[in-house]
Formats: C-alpha cells, sequence, structure tokens
C-alpha cells in the first residue's frame, strides 16, 4: 500500500498521526504535565518539555519546531509560573500553525490536583475537536524520514544502515525527502560527504560542518565510539564512520540543516546538530539516542529510523521510530521490541533489493497507522537540553 490517508496541516504539511503534545516549560511543571497524559491513557496524548528554568533559545527553538509539527494537532502548555519560558507564548505559537491550543500556570490554577483535572478536561476538549481534522491522501512523496545509528555493530554497516541507505535512495526517486545526522560519525569521511555534495553551496556547508565537529573531537580527545561498539566488532571511529554513512545512500546530498530547520527542497539533507565553534565549551554531541531522535523530528520528520546492531527499546516522542537491526540474533532475542530484521541479507534469505522492499512495505503500514513495537509498548521517549548554537559562524549559509 503506498497511498494512504493523512492529516492535512495549516502550511500544506501532512502528518500520520494526529497527536496532542502536554508540554511543560519547566521542571517544576513536569509532574502535572505527566499526569495529565498518564490519566487520559491515549496513545495520542504525549508529554514533552524542557527542565530549564532558565532561557535557553536552542530549547525554545526546539519546541516550537515540534509545536509546528505535522504529526501534532494540538498543544497544552503547562508552566508554574517563574520561569523563562511562558506556556502562553508557546500556545499562541501553536494557534499561528493552526493548532488546538490552550496553556495554564500551576500557581494560578491552585497547585497539583485543581492543574491536573484542567489540563485532562482541556486535553479531552482537544481529542473531540481533533477527530473532525481533514483527511487527505498521502504518498512517500509527501514524507520526511530520518535515520540515526544507535549501539553499532558489525552488522550495521553491512545491512542495518545499508538498506536504510537503500530505501533512502528509493524515497528519494518517489519524490521524498531524507535527513541523516551523526556528523561526529563521519570521521575520515570529508572527501565522501563533500564529493556528495548537490552544488558549490553544499560543498561549502558540508567541509565547514566536517572541520567544526573534528576539530571538537580532537580538543576533547573523544570521538563518537563506544565500548559496545568494540564488543560488536568495531575497531575504530573510521571503521565505524564508514558503516554509519551508508544509511545516507547514494543520492546528492543537498545541504546542512540545523536542529528544528526544515529543509527548504526535496532531497537528501544532513543534520548538524553541533554547536558552532564559540560555544563549544556547552557541548557537541547527542548526549543518549532520544535527543538525537528528538532533533531529526524537530526538522519536520513524521517518522524516523534507529539502526542498531546490539538492539534498543526506545521509542519517541510525535514521531513512529522503527527500530532496524542487521543482526539476526539481536532481532530474536529482542523480537518485542525491534520492527526490523536486516540480518536477512547476511544469511543470504533474500538480496538487498527484496529487503528494501520489504522495509518499504513496513514505512508505508506504519505511515497508514499501523504502530511500531515502540507505539505498541508505550514508548515515549524525548530529550531536550541546553544547548547554543550561534547558525551565523561559517563561511556558507547554515539552513534553519
Amino acid at each position: 500500500m503506498e497511498q494512504w490517508q493523512g492529516y492535512l496541516r495549516k502550511d500544506g504539511r501532512k502528518g500520520i498521526r494526529n497527536r496532542i503534545l502536554v508540554i511543560y516549560t519547566v521542571e517544576c511543571a513536569s509532574f502535572v504535565a505527566k499526569s495529565i497524559a498518564a490519566q487520559l491513557q491515549h496513545t495520542d496524548v504525549e508529554c514533552i518539555g524542557f527542565s530549564g528554568c532558565t532561557d535557553n533559545a536552542y530549547a525554545v527553538h526546539m519546541l516550537i519546531a515540534l509545536i509546528k509539527h505535522p504529526n501534532v494537532g494540538g498543544v497544552l502548555a503547562v508552566g508554574l509560573g517563574c520561569e523563562y519560558v511562558q506556556p502562553e507564548w508557546l500556545a499562541a505559537k501553536a494557534a499561528e500553525a493552526g493548532k488546538e491550543a490552550d496553556w495554564f500556570f500551576i500557581q494560578k490554577e491552585g497547585g497539583t490536583v485543581p492543574s491536573i483535572a484542567r489540563g485532562v478536561a482541556s486535553v479531552k476538549n482537544m481529542l473531540a475537536v481533533l477527530q473532525h481534522t481533514e483527511k487527505v491522501p498521502m504518498t512517500l512523496s509527501d514524507l520526511v524520514i530520518g535515520a540515526e545509528c544507535g549501539g553499532s555493530d558489525y552488522t550495521s554497516g553491512l545491512a542495518g544502515n545499508a538498506v536504510v541507505g537503500s530505501f533512502f535512495d528509493e524515497l528519494i526517486d518517489c519524490g521524498g525527502t531524507a535527513i541523516f545526522e551523526e556528523i561526529v560519525e563521519a570521521v575520515g569521511l570529508r572527501s565522501f560527504l563533500t564529493g556528495r555534495a548537490a552544488d558549490k553551496t553544499a560543498e561549502a556547508e558540508l567541509a565547514y560542518t566536517y572541520d567544526k565537529a573534528l576539530e571538537y573531537c580532537r580538543s576533547v580527545r573523544q570521538y563518537s565510539i563506544s565500548p559496545g561498539n568494540f564488543a560488536g566488532g568495531l575497531s575504530t571511529i573510521e571503521e565505524k564512520s564508514m558503516g554509519a554513512l551508508v544509511k545516507s545512500g547514494t543520492k546528492k546530498i543537498q545541504g546542512v540543516l540545523k536542529v528544528g530547520g526544515m529543509p527548504p527542497r526535496k532531497g537528501l539533507w544532513l543534520l548538524d546538530s553541533t554547536p558552532d565553534p564559540y560555544w563549544m565549551q556547552f557541548g557537541i554531541t547527542n548526549p543518549n539516542d532520544s535527543e538525537g531522535l528528538m532533533d531529526l523530528i524537530s526538522s519536520g520528520c513524521q517518522l524516523v529510523f534507529l539502526v542498531t546492531g546490539r538492539g534498543s527499546v526506545i521509542g519517541s516522542a510525535v514521531s513512529p521510530v522503527i527500530k532496524i537491526t542487521g543482526n539476526s540474533r539481536t532481532y530474536a532475542a529482542m523480537n518485542g521490541d525491534m520492527d526490523f530484521d536486516a540480518g536477512k541479507v547476511l544469511a543470504g534469505t533474500c538480496t538487498p533489493q527484496e529487503l528494501m522492499l520489504e522495509l518499504k512495505h513496513m514505512v508505508c503500514s506504519v505511515a497508514a497507522g499501523a504502530m511500531s513495537k515502540s507505539e505498541s509498548l508505550g514508548h515515549k521517549e524525548y530529550f531536550i537540553p541546553y544547548k547554543y548554537q550561534d547558525k551565523t559562524v561559517g563561511p556558507a549559509p547554515c539552513r534553519a
């Protein structure tokens, strides 16, 4: 099934889910917000938020991008009353984007119990309204799909990432958009990246992004390879990088996106989640897979892949996660969590083309409403950190 019904949004984008986000704007409001979502026990109600009390442009920019996401139909913003990130402002952004929107301060509602009651009533009203959201036909050309690795082993580059790369080529041929990230897992592959640039602007963006990430890795003497990678059969960052880049496929790279930036045109894009040099002291790499997935989702991905040879149990808020492994033993051991076994191609039981078509069928099925394993289990992990990013630094314009 390569056509299904999606949810039409005010900006013309189409969602594959019709979700309500309960957003807390400070850690002090997180219990109330999570309790609202928990009491409703609805698959389309999710809680996300930002824990910081002080202002942070990166986190605010990311929250706004998630509010505007095509999979989101409504937003309830919950604040305590003291914080910099104002729930009223986030609700206004949601309303401007054509979403159902509401907000309140816990201090003004009278505390925990009345705030939870107020929130539950508000979200129930939104759920009733969203039942009437206009539905329209969707195909692969309407999709933006992201991919990242987590817990790689020797099968990731050979099968897991390889099938994603083949699917990305197919997606782009069908008129869709693909986003890959983890520039710190491209160490040693500068010429491979720049050689695939779609034009001179993209080449300059890719070169700058690579050089920036490599300089940071050198300065802290830390590269993106872990004990788990060694145990899985990877020996060096260069070896891991070769396998990691395979997930981007073979198409020309249109340029570099920043977190929360939307692809200005269709095709293949690299997402850069590393802060620019002036702010390097505040960190660079994604601290965990949950943030990496949220970064991709903030750039408009209606669906994301997590490729892992060693296995993972996480999902994500806002967009479904399809977890792919190139290791059939991992798939057998974690069948309740892993969605797709790419290891069959290593066993010789299918061809790479047959495997890609199987993944394509799964993507269309999940986009049409079938639940991924993480959705069925209720996994809705997210992580939004303090981070700084200066989009003006660099020889080429950084798209946002």
